[in-house]
């Protein structure tokens, strides 16, 4: 039931054409860059910005957006006699799946051109988890409210303190305790921003480590190591699973 309810989703998503320029502007930009960079790493490098900034804020929009979009087809499927978890997670699946192959499609593919070897497929993963992680934030926003202006508002602001606030109140927690050990505090810290953990993770493959200032040793120690990766990839698992589990419980309690 849940893959047929996606398959219309799915089908939803692709009539509004807004995943097909979604794909075509990565894959401008990702061919762009290769072709633009005689040393295919640095092309790497500038795409970092695209899978961390742009991939999240087009996840969390869309998501947000086609949630709301999709309202009434979601109420036509409660008066079926369904169940609500079946209709959310076919929500999910379909929104998730479309998002995901456009990335793979539109970064995907120069990627596998151009810089086809474990840094390339490191890119990949992260901003496939990216897209999956706040998907399901997206998701969570959507169902807490039922105003579609508050949701879409709810959605922008989480973007903005996953993307540019929570760097800033890091650094202003490191630089206040500058004199004390942090280091295991700052891989704490590092793990609640799915954005941080991605950077991280991404640029130590690119071993610009020296980049992440004085940390950036206890960094690579860590998520340098076989142990690290597994972590750094469990933990963005768990950052798509909790937001979805919290939706789906407050979607079963929600008087639609």
């Amino acid at each position: 039931m849940v893959l047929k309810i996606s398959k219309y989703v799915l089908y939803d998503v692709l009539r509004s054409k807004v995943a097909i320029a979604y794909t075509l502007f990565l894959f401008l930009v990702s061919f762009s860059l290769f072709q633009m960079e005689e040393n295919a790493g640095k092309a790497i490098l500038s795409l970092l910005t695209i899978v961390l900034i742009v991939v999240p804020l087009v996840s969390l929009v869309f998501s947000t957006i086609q949630w709301y979009n999709s309202y009434e087809f979601i109420e036509l499927m409660l008066t079926q006699p369904i169940n609500r978890r079946v209709v959310l997670l076919s929500e999910y699946i379909g929104i998730a799946f479309s998002l995901g192959v456009a990335f793979l499609i539109g970064v995907g593919v120069p990627v596998l051109m151009y810089h086809f070897d474990a840094i390339g497929i490191a890119l990949l993963a992260v901003g496939l988890l990216l897209t999956l992680v706040f998907t399901s934030i997206a998701f969570l926003a959507s169902v807490k409210s039922r105003d579609k202006a508050r949701g879409i508002g709810a959605a922008l602001l989480l973007w903005f303190y996953f993307a540019i606030i929570y760097d800033g109140l890091v650094l202003l927690l490191l630089f206040t305790f500058t004199d004390y050990p942090l280091e295991k505090a700052a891989l704490v810290l590092s793990s609640l921003n799915p954005i941080d953990l991605g950077r991280i993770f991404l640029m130590l493959q690119l071993d610009v480590s020296a980049l992440m200032g004085y940390t950036g040793a206890t960094y690579k120690d860590f998520f340098g190591s076989g142990f690290g990766m597994l972590y750094t990839l469990g933990v963005l698992l768990v950052w798509m699973m909790i937001p979805l589990w919290l939706a789906l419980r407050s979607f079963k309690r929600k008087d639609i």
